[in-house]
């Protein structure tokens, strides 16, 4: 693993995944060679996260490389600085999500969010399951909250309630 050129890195592979999936490539796992899939999970990333990218890159404009390489710097320190390098073996069951329309203060997408971003960081996602997806974008552009630092502010702060009370604040809501 070399940590310097990490962002070079997942550069070439983020256009790798476009380039494929615009040129009607599907599925994940035929996206990367085995030496790029073993790179993908020495920094915390598997080739769904990249296929999510590129899909919604090629159909809907977004997410740019800057926003997933925003998203995919601070799961990387995570899984390297508090999982010390070590996948976990959970996964999130969509089931128990709350449901999309669900609010928190007022604020629709918010409660189903951030049990979403904390299995991010924790690598927990199942594969049909994507952050950033285009209700959270929907979401975030809504707050003005950058992805990448939406993933870090659930990171800090254990509390959801403690979470939602930066969004409002950040929203402008009372």
């Amino acid at each position: 693993m070399k940590h310097y050129s990490f962002a070079e890195k997942f550069r070439e592979l983020y256009d790798q995944a476009v380039g494929s999936y615009a040129k009607g490539q599907r599925g994940a796992e035929s996206f990367f060679s085995k030496e790029e899939r073993a790179w993908l999970a020495s920094n915390g990333l598997t080739p769904q996260h990249l296929y999510d990218y590129a899909e919604d890159m090629s159909t809907l404009g977004e997410p740019s490389y800057d926003q997933a390489l925003g998203i995919e710097l601070v799961r990387r320190d995570y899984f390297l600085n508090v999982q010390n390098g070590q996948a976990s073996a959970r996964v999130l069951d969509p089931a128990t999500l709350p449901h999309k329309p669900e609010e928190a203060k007022g604020l629709p997408w918010l409660q189903r969010t951030i049990p979403k971003a904390r299995a991010k960081l924790r690598g927990e996602l199942p594969p049909n399951l994507m952050f950033s997806c285009p209700g959270d974008r929907a979401f975030f552009k809504a707050n003005d909250i950058w992805p990448a630092e939406f993933l870090n502010l659930v990171w800090r702060e254990p509390s959801d309630d403690a979470v939602v009370a930066w969004v409002v604040r950040r929203s402008g809501l009372k």
